[in-house]
């Protein structure tokens, strides 16, 4: 694929986060219901704005790219390895979406069958619009467009970790592997989902450490943090595309010693 096929496929990207802002904008800070998609006594909240923005998005995928896969959080699907495949997640952070808190995304990945070659996560409420696809990561924000590149920590100890939720990690090794690393490093902030990779790409965090993640949860951060600058892979090392265990650092050397402690608890 040359620069003028990425070229064309970020344009429709911004066609897709445009469509997905203005389906969500009504909903936010709207006291909008929420539905609980668990059916096991937990709670994964859905919204009406969630379907809204990923029907908008499908809907344009449709017309414009009608032999394209869509894998969606709210309408399924998977990931094709022949043919391009869009994958959506329209409100990243959901319980941030119904407290009110603008520390959610939507995200949007083009994933051409090895892995994501072009990211979006758009903030439709403050107005940033993060960006990625072959020639660097960018944010778009005010009329402005700026390249994004990460930090150049190489230590724990000035490390500031991200990471949505210690509840994430429900197993016990992975639950020690989290707090070895957080009680090295110099600050730790929860509640960011999607948030704290844009901020690792813009150079506020240094380190993202998750678990339990879909393709959808990472497809379209993973261009971004990489572009940047960052490097971003399972607790293993291997690829992040279908999600799982991650951890996206700022350096190599930030990486490999993060990935030194969370590999004992790798599955």
């Amino acid at each position: 694929m040359n620069g003028t096929d990425l070229s064309a496929y970020l344009a429709f990207a911004h066609r897709l986060a445009d469509a997905a802002r203005a389906a969500i904008a009504p909903h936010f800070r709207n006291r909008v219901a929420a539905d609980n998609k668990h059916k096991s006594g937990g709670f994964d909240p859905v919204t009406d704005g969630d379907r809204a923005a990923e029907a908008a998005m499908r809907a344009l995928i449709a017309e414009v790219y009608p032999d394209h896969c869509v894998y969606g959080e709210e309408e399924g699907g998977a990931l094709s390895d022949k043919v391009p495949t869009w994958v959506l997640d329209p409100i990243d952070g959901t319980r941030a979406f119904i407290s009110g808190l603008p520390v959610w995304g939507t995200l949007i990945g083009l994933d051409l069958g090895v892995g994501p070659v072009v990211g979006i996560m758009d903030q439709g409420f403050t107005g940033e619009r993060y960006f990625a696809a072959d020639d660097g990561a960018f944010l778009n924000y005010r009329g402005r467009t700026d390249r994004l590149q990460t930090r150049s920590t190489v230590s724990l100890r000035q490390a500031n970790l991200a990471t949505t939720s210690p509840d994430l990690f429900t197993i016990p090794a992975e639950a020690a592997a989290f707090a070895e690393i957080r009680s090295r490093a110099q600050a730790t902030r929860y509640g960011t989902d999607c948030y704290g990779y844009a901020m690792l790409a813009s150079g506020y965090v240094d380190l993202v450490i998750e678990s339990g993640l879909k393709a959808y949860d990472v497809q379209a951060l993973i261009p971004i943090v990489t572009q940047a600058g960052g490097v971003m892979t399972t607790w293993s090392g291997h690829s992040p595309r279908h999600g799982g265990q991650i951890i996206a650092a700022a350096t190599p050397e930030l990486h490999a010693q993060a990935l030194e402690i969370l590999a004992i608890a790798a599955l």
